[in-house]
């Protein structure tokens, strides 16, 4: 499944559109991971913790938005866009929507 963030693929021609498609995630945020993360995991201005939380909440938000694609029959999604919010009490979990429209491509 080709993904991209533009709205072609150089020397693909998309030949139908067949809908927007969407994943979501939402992973909950430790509180140990929180207290480690204020004391040992900060490194640099970075959250090791929180980063892979997101990472992990992004890769689920896709692969749940390529498994919509594949079911309608596309081999590419194009204008992926990827949109991050906190929710719950006191933003205690990360959710990670993504979306974009499902095409079938063929070689120019």
């Amino acid at each position: 499944m080709i993904t991209t963030t533009t709205p072609s693929i150089e020397g693909k021609r998309i030949v139908k559109y067949l809908g927007i498609v969407s994943g979501d995630a939402i992973v909950g945020v430790n509180v140990l991971k929180d207290i480690f993360a204020g004391i040992r995991d900060i490194i640099g201005g970075r959250a090791g913790a929180y980063e892979r939380e997101l990472k992990k909440a992004k890769e689920i938000a896709i692969n749940e938005m390529i498994e919509e694609a594949k079911d309608l029959g596309a081999n590419a999604i194009v204008g992926i866009d990827l949109d991050y919010e906190t929710v719950g009490q006191n933003g205690s979990m990360l959710m990670v929507s993504a979306s974009g429209t499902a095409v079938i491509v063929e070689d120019e």
